[in-house]
C-alpha cells in the first residue's frame, strides 16, 4: 500500500516578542504540543535568529490519504487557534 506524505509549513510573525529567548519559549511550546497531540514530526525550519519571525514545518506520513487530509486539517486549525503568533503564510504539499 503506498504511503501518503503531507508537509505543512507555517510562516509566523510574533508581535510583541522582544528576545530570542521569549520567541523560543513560544515556538517550543507550540511545537511540543503539536508533537504530543497529533504524533507528527515538527521542526523550526527558518528564522532561528530573528526574534519576531518563525517558520514551523510538520510532516505527516500515513497509508490512508483520507486520514492524512483529516489530520492535516485538524493540525492547521490547532495552529490557527493558538493565538500567540500571527500566521503570515501557510503551505500544504502532498508528496
Amino acid at each position: 500500500m503506498p504511503s501518503t506524505i503531507v508537509v505543512l509549513t507555517w510562516e509566523f510573525s510574533l508581535p510583541g516578542c522582544r528576545s530570542l529567548k521569549e520567541k523560543r519559549m513560544t515556538v517550543r511550546s507550540l511545537r511540543d504540543r503539536m508533537r504530543h497531540r497529533f504524533n507528527l514530526s515538527v521542526a523550526e525550519t527558518d528564522h532561528q535568529d530573528v526574534h519576531d519571525r518563525a517558520q514551523l514545518t510538520a510532516a505527516v506520513v500515513t497509508s490512508d490519504g483520507r486520514l492524512a487530509e483529516s489530520l492535516t486539517d485538524r493540525v492547521d486549525d490547532f495552529v490557527a487557534d493558538d493565538g500567540r503568533m500571527v500566521i503570515l503564510s501557510f503551505r500544504r504539499e502532498q508528496i
